[in-house]
């Protein structure tokens, strides 16, 4: 697909891309890895999987013919200027980050007119973060969206397809607006709320003897719901305040809708609304019973 794959950031998504690329000799001969963490580069150096490192990143850009953003989004901006100047004519410049809108913003206006950009996102992940969390597979059976702007060549915009395809994604368009729409409600809302109450449980349990449950309570006890809150709340901070940050509008209007809701079922909840709380209970097995027959449980 590629001669040379420049990947900026070497975190979860980051080094799964360069472990699946080394895996595949179709998706790119050489794969070149930057990282703005010295001891990032460091532990690449020892995980083995590029085939160069190179601790500048407007270096890292020159003579690729793919460089594929994978840092968290409020860096891009400053990634693409020190980039711009060192792009080869009809390289392709995409990313992996979770909101579109605002890549498209910080990233577009700075690239030369004949550099393709075609801003993806895989939407696959873990909890984990840094160059010892990828895995080859992380992709497989997995959406990557991609969200070309108007103008993008067809040529480009397949390619970068095709490349997600060989790592094992099915590959959608989307219009950016939309996508950001539909991964406030599927992907960030759900990380704010369990940032959230992880917050919440550990505020009542540093209010003195008389919280409602102390820290060691909090940890012996968690049910498995509280559990699956904490594995969320344990994703990158850095990462995720970007995202907030980059998706507000929608996010803040997904929130919206949440509190209403929310508001809804503490009335059933009060008034004992049993009916209605069985309906809210049955729709979210519905939707977990979908997730599971599509594969993406």
């Amino acid at each position: 697909m590629f001669q040379r794959l420049t990947l900026i950031g070497a975190g979860l998504i980051g080094s799964s891309i360069a472990r699946v690329a080394r895996e595949r000799r179709d998706l790119a001969a050489e794969v070149v890895v930057t990282d703005r963490s010295a001891a990032v580069l460091d532990r690449v150096a020892a995980l083995g999987f590029a085939d160069r490192i190179e601790p500048d990143t407007a270096r890292a850009a020159v003579g690729a013919d793919c460089v594929m953003l994978c840092a968290p989004v409020g860096t891009y901006a400053a990634i693409a200027a020190a980039v711009a100047p060192h792009l080869a004519p009809c390289a392709i410049v995409t990313d992996v980050g979770s909101t579109k809108v605002s890549v498209i913003r910080d990233v577009g206006p700075l690239l030369p007119p004949d550099v393709h950009f075609v801003p993806a996102h895989p939407l696959a992940g873990t909890e984990y973060s840094g160059p010892d969390a990828g895995f080859s597979t992380l992709f497989e059976g997995r959406w990557c969206l991609l969200t070309p702007p108007d103008g993008t060549s067809p040529a480009a915009t397949e390619r970068v397809a095709e490349f997600w395809r060989r790592a094992g994604s099915m590959v959608e368009l989307m219009e950016a607006v939309h996508h950001d729409r539909v991964v406030a409600v599927v992907s960030h809302l759900p990380h704010l709320i369990a940032f959230t109450i992880c917050s919440t449980a550990d505020d009542l349990a540093t209010e003195g003897e008389s919280a409602a449950a102390s820290r060691s309570e909090v940890l012996k006890f968690a049910a498995s719901g509280f559990r699956d809150f904490t594995r969320i709340a344990s994703s990158d901070p850095v990462m995720w305040r970007d995202v907030f940050l980059n998706n507000r509008e929608a996010l803040l209007e997904m929130l919206a809708r949440f509190t209403e809701d929310t508001q809804a079922m503490a009335r059933a909840v009060r008034w004992g609304d049993a009916a209605y709380i069985e309906d809210r209970i049955g729709r979210g097995r519905q939707i977990r019973r979908g997730l599971i027959e599509a594969k993406q449980a």
